[in-house]
């Protein structure tokens, strides 16, 4: 079964001002839409094919194609799911106290998201992943990697990630990626974290 670009779960333009429309659709409809095409392309034919994405980054992301097309895909599945036109705020349950735990403050852990966000040189991702026991950590990784994918320095699985390329934001934000990163904020769908919180921790 080929990999399918996913609809997203709201309009293009649901998430202004915060992320314009016409980054939304060249985002989508061109950029996941190539990384979709390209790992189709890449497992093809070979005894890859019909293996999950999971399964393709923690085991095959040696294979060039793999791990940038394939990280490419499963990174934006996930970013589009962590937002929301109604999101922001912040979290509450057994997500808020990891958060808590670890960071002590929501505002400490907004800090160092920020900082591990603005801080990734060149293009690439700031996640929030949960280890086995319910502990969350932050880390970034640089191009499509992901915390799925061996020795990116994360481990963990990622319920929450922001994408840091440039295409992502330089249509509306230029240079100033710090402004998207906390504009970002603004869109969080902190349930859908919560619920990815849950299921993995």
């Amino acid at each position: 079964m080929a990999f399918e670009l996913p609809n997203l779960p709201y309009e293009y333009d649901a998430l202004e001002p915060n992320i314009d429309a016409q980054t939304m659709e060249i985002h989508h409809s061109k950029h996941h839409a190539g990384y979709t095409s390209k790992l189709n392309g890449a497992v093809e034919g070979t005894d890859m094919e019909g293996k999950s994405i999971e399964d393709l980054l923690k085991n095959h992301s040696d294979k060039t194609a793999v791990r940038n097309n394939g990280g490419g895909f499963y990174n934006h599945n996930l970013f589009w799911e962590v937002m929301s036109p109604n999101g922001g705020g912040q979290p509450s349950g057994e997500l808020a106290d990891a958060i808590n735990d670890a960071y002590g403050s929501f505002d400490k852990f907004k800090e160092e998201f920020s900082s591990a966000a603005a801080g990734r040189f060149g293009s690439g991702w700031a996640w929030l992943c949960v280890h086995s026991g319910g502990k969350v950590e932050i880390c970034s990784s640089p191009n499509q990697d992901n915390p799925l994918m061996p020795g990116v320095g994360c481990g963990g699985f990622p319920i929450l990630g922001l994408d840091v390329w440039e295409h992502a934001y330089y249509l509306k934000y230029q240079n100033k990626r710090p402004d998207y990163i906390a504009n970002f904020f603004n869109v969080i769908n902190w349930d859908k974290v919560a619920e990815l919180y849950a299921a993995n921790k």
